[in-house]
């Protein structure tokens, strides 16, 4: 289990939260400010994981709960709890989606097991260039979220994004934490001091000459789309993993 509390997660009783669950969960992790390395005082928690649906749920006539969403306050802490089933989490990978590999893959673990495990060794080999649309397009959506509110935490996600991207092209590595990401790529000096700026108020205002932020944005776009074009990385998903992932679906959901 990781040290939560080092990534400044809230003392709050995680493995209840687990417990209240209507089915198995595969796994579950911390995500969010926390995962991307600056969380604020106020921040809240996002819990993203991978429910089991019985078979039945999937079989009957009635539409399979293949999402589930919940925010709550526990303890004086806003909460979030979004978890898919695990067919739909499988085929979200397979999508180019690196959002629920960050998920997979995050260090802030609250619960795991073997079949967590499991999906995080199969992880890798669904990794392509192409993701790196993913990352542009987020990066695109919180620029101009950045552009009309003049907040700190777009700006932040943009930079976070745009990195991820970029070293997932390089090395073939999923990292969400900007912290990290600024001594791993190459990163606008100022980023450290923006995000110890963050870590007072979830919402507050970037103090940034706009212009610059966005021309250093533009500039790491330009280094993403050189990286994917130079990326080792397949343009496709090869089918021997889309193979292995449906047989792990299967096996998963038939031992239930």
């Amino acid at each position: 289990m990781s040290d939560l509390s080092a990534a400044g997660v809230p003392p709050v009783d995680l493995s209840s939260v687990i417990a209240e669950e209507p089915d198995p969960l595969l796994f579950a992790t911390v995500s969010g400010a926390h995962l991307y390395g600056f969380p604020s005082q106020d921040s809240d928690v996002d819990l993203r994981g991978v429910h089991l649906l019985p078979t039945e749920a999937l079989v009957g006539l009635r539409e399979p709960e293949e999402t589930r969403t919940r925010m709550w306050v526990r303890d004086g802490v806003e909460m979030d709890l979004v978890t898919h089933d695990l067919r739909k989490f499988v085929r979200l990978m397979l999508r180019r989606n690196g959002y629920v590999l960050e998920q997979l893959l995050s260090p802030l673990v609250v619960h795991t097991g073997e079949a967590h495990a499991e999906l995080v060794a199969l992880a890798p080999a669904v990794l392509t260039s192409n993701h790196a649309h993913h990352y542009r397009g987020f990066a695109n959506t919180q620029m101009r979220l950045f552009e009309k509110t003049g907040e700190l935490k777009p700006l932040l996600y943009a930079f976070r994004v745009l990195l991820t991207g970029i070293h997932l092209m390089r090395s073939a590595a999923v990292v969400a934490d900007l912290p990290t990401l600024v001594a791993l790529v190459d990163a606008p000096v100022y980023l450290p001091e923006l995000i110890e700026a963050k870590a007072s108020a979830e919402h507050g205002a970037a103090e940034v000459e706009q212009e610059r932020v966005l021309s250093d944005l533009e500039a790491l776009h330009q280094v993403l789309d050189e990286a994917q074009t130079r990326s080792a990385l397949p343009a496709e998903t090869a089918a021997a993993a889309y193979d292995a992932l449906h047989d792990y679906v299967v096996r998963v959901r038939l031992c239930r």
